[in-house]
């Protein structure tokens, strides 16, 4: 039984609201809160990754930095599902697009999401676990991306353990990135199914909405510093899906 606070997060019972959004980067964060939310306040800074709790039109929203990978979101979305009862998570990160109609700042809305990871096997599952986001929070997201006029895409992303394969003698017929483009994966990242999984096994709700920053099939991309800042639709979105949420 965990007690607040905990191994990774120092802020006491009640610091955060109902729903969490939860960018890979602790600055992106920062960003959100300063420019989106009203008093918000720091309620963690364990390890420089910063929690932040305000509110959005009127609704007591937090935002947390998650770090990069399974691992690390795996923690932290542990922690906030089962001691600071949170219900609602939303991943707001970046990620590559690999088919050629989803472009660079377009969203991707995480149906499912595809892993090489092994993430899955502490939970005994027998056969292969399918992660997938909740509905309603997906139906909320999209709501919220039709009436931003956003380009967006739904389906499945691929949630890597790895950033930097080896790809340097990959044999005819193996290659894995055309395998998952031609089963209509729009992009990769590395976290969604990891959420996925803990809010399956804990009863709560979760949700990743990615920005594509680059397209791994054209060779555009982002800076880090518009990693940071310029993904504001997303954060919009976001917000919004977690005030259509605070009576659901």
């Amino acid at each position: 039984m965990l007690t607040t606070p905990t191994p990774h997060i120092s802020a006491a019972p009640g610091d955060f609201g109902k729903t969490v959004l939860m960018p890979g980067d602790p600055l992106r964060s920062k960003f959100i809160a300063e420019n989106f939310l009203e008093n918000p306040v720091l309620v963690n800074n364990v390890r420089g990754v910063h929690g932040y709790t305000g509110t959005y039109k009127g609704v007591k929203v937090s935002v947390m930095a998650s770090g990069m990978g399974m691992p690390a979101i795996g923690i932290y979305s542990h922690e906030l599902y089962n001691a600071y009862g949170v219900e609602n998570i939303i991943r707001v990160g970046s990620a590559g697009s690999i088919q050629e109609h989803i472009k660079v700042y377009d969203l991707v809305i995480a149906q499912g999401a595809c892993t090489d990871s092994n993430f899955a096997h502490q939970f005994h599952f027998p056969g292969t676990f399918a992660p997938i986001a909740d509905f309603e929070l997906l139906s909320a997201a999209v709501e919220a991306a039709k009436a931003a006029g956003a380009p967006y895409h739904v389906g499945n992303v691929n949630s890597s353990d790895v950033f930097y394969g080896d790809h340097a003698e990959v044999p005819a017929g193996l290659d894995t990135l055309y395998n998952q483009k031609k089963m209509g994966v729009m992009a990769l990242e590395m976290e969604a199914a990891a959420l996925y999984m803990n809010a399956a096994r804990y009863g709560k709700r979760a949700l990743c909405i990615c920005t594509i920053s680059d397209h791994i099939i054209t060779g555009e991309v982002t800076s880090s510093e518009e990693r940071q800042t310029a993904f504001t639709t997303m954060m919009k979105v976001a917000l919004d899906t977690a005030v259509a949420m605070e009576n659901k």
